[in-house]
């Protein structure tokens, strides 16, 4: 493929988004965007795999025992009769389900390591995909749309920019987050958003950064991604670790590292509040930068547990129990290293509520752990319009005094939902860096005045964002209705002629 035949990344979303023809009206996206996202996989995988034997091939010529040796060394292995050109060659068999279940099977088992799980929860031989017919029909139509030239994804043809299928892969979580409504917050944050944050935190070289709840590790790759070293150059000298509760969700992330070539993530699948996995020793493990985007006031997420917690993660207080945000907040404090960031989006209702949640803030602000606290845009999210905040907390502050940015006017409308532009990113990230007031946007406060207010955070109170209203002159305005007044007449005189001559009134 030449360079003036090789498609865009939009013919390779649109091509990869048209593959959902094959599922559309059989059932619904929430479950055939697991199909979709593990074939696209399974091709990457075949595409690799064929690019480096085709090398070593010309390399080597014959020597067909010195390749499969090199081969073996690869970040992966694929078995013997487990690439995507032969499922395409079978296509047309009766079971081929059942092959393509087969093939996962041992890709997984000789990839242990890094695969372990990954295809466990999902079957192409099941009856969600219909009856053994209609079954193998969906199956070759979605075998034949991954055949396409768009989607050719061999390396060698895209001079190693793997990215674009990092790209594409996070394009189709997006997209099925959009049209999940509710669900599709649970395991994909805004790309917008999820830049934001990782430019708060703003991580470094060598960093560990932890996602407690790390759905399809959308967030936790931004912020990966952004990782600076001392020069200010980009570096892929971090480590990543995720926890997820859902094991559907927590597959698609561990394949979203692997295309982002971040194989050596560690992410868990496992219930972070009452059975976090990353431990070291007998204590949690610890980070650099920890940042999340929980689910929102999630109801039954361990309060009866809290009290007896073995990490002590609930001294400050035991959060409501019909509102875990700040379970989710102070799991992730006590797993911050002593000089670490946590960057945490929550609903408002974080921000004020009383109670035991009051007391909890009061706590973080007393320890002087609360940076920052940014107020979002309405209607940014997947699934719900409600209006969000980030919260950012720092164990190395250098000053006692609390950020209050109101950026919740800096949007770009859209049709389904709000978009924070680069110029919105751009001057909260600047906001918070040179840590100034800036009127009707933000305010640096001090301890003492958050205290005054019983350890209320509603930004409202701290950031004036009141706009007086232009005076009126009266004068004026009695001169318009004077002139809107004697219009009216002439206009009623008009139309009262027109009447009369269409014989609606008696001359």
């Amino acid at each position: 493929m030449s360079n003036k035949l090789k498609p865009t990344q939009d013919q390779i979303n649109a091509a990869l988004w048209n593959a959902c023809d094959t599922f559309r009206g059989a059932f619904d996206s929430s479950e055939y965007k697991n199909y979709i996202l593990v074939f696209m996989f399974i091709k990457y995988l075949s595409d690799v795999w064929k690019d480096h034997y085709n090398a070593l091939k010309e390399q080597y010529g014959d020597n067909e025992e010195l390749i499969q040796r090199k081969l073996k060394r690869e970040r992966f292995v694929l078995p013997p009769n487990c690439s995507f050109d032969f499922i395409f060659d079978h296509r047309n068999d009766t079971d081929i389900g059942e092959k393509i279940d087969k093939i996962f099977a041992q890709i997984e088992e000789r990839n242990i390591e890094k695969l372990d799980g990954v295809f466990r929860n999902i079957s192409f031989n099941s009856d969600k995909l219909g009856q053994t017919k209609d079954r193998n029909r969906r199956l070759k139509n979605l075998i034949n749309d991954f055949a396409k030239p768009e989607l050719d994804f061999r390396p060698s043809l895209w001079d190693d920019k793997e990215d674009i299928l990092g790209e594409a892969y996070m394009y189709l979580l997006e997209k099925f987050a959009s049209g999940a409504g509710k669900k599709g917050g649970e395991f994909f944050t805004p790309k917008e958003v999820s830049g934001l944050l990782a430019k708060l935190v703003s991580p470094k070289e060598g960093d560990r950064i932890f996602d407690p709840t790390c759905g399809s590790g959308s967030l936790l790759i931004k912020v990966a991604e952004e990782t600076k070293d001392k020069e200010g150059n980009s570096t892929n000298n971090f480590a990543i670790y995720g926890q997820e509760s859902n094991g559907d969700t927590w597959a698609l992330s561990k394949m979203n590292c692997f295309l982002h070539k971040m194989d050596s993530a560690q992410i868990e699948w496992c219930d972070t509040i009452n059975n976090p996995k990353l431990i070291e020793g007998d204590a949690l493990m610890k980070f650099d930068i920890v940042v999340a985007n929980p689910p929102f006031s999630l109801d039954k997420w361990g309060h009866e547990n809290a009290e007896a917690d073995r990490y002590k993660r609930f001294l400050r207080g035991v959060p409501p129990k019909s509102k875990g945000d700040y379970a989710f907040i102070l799991h992730m404090i006590e797993t911050t290293s002593p000089k670490g960031k946590v960057g945490v989006i929550v609903p408002h209702g974080v921000l004020f509520r009383g109670g035991a949640e009051q007391k909890i803030r009061q706590k973080l602000i007393e320890e002087n752990l609360l940076e920052a606290v940014i107020g979002l845009p309405t209607n940014l999210f997947y699934g719900t319009g409600i209006p969000a905040a980030i919260l950012i907390f720092n164990k190395a502050k250098t000053t006692k005094d609390i950020l209050f940015i109101d950026a919740s006017k800096g949007f770009e409308d859209g049709k389904k939902q709000n978009v924070l532009r680069t110029k919105d990113i751009d001057r909260i990230v600047a906001t918070h860096k040179d840590f100034k007031t800036i009127e009707k946007f933000s305010t640096v406060v001090k301890p003492k005045e958050v205290a005054e207010n019983d350890y209320n955070l509603n930004i409202p109170r701290y950031v004036d964002t009141f706009e007086e209203e232009a005076p009126v002159d009266i004068a004026e305005v009695q001169k318009n209705i004077v002139q809107l007044e004697a219009e009216l007449v002439e206009v009623r005189a008009e139309m009262n002629k027109h009447l009369k001559e269409l014989g609606f009134f008696p001359s």
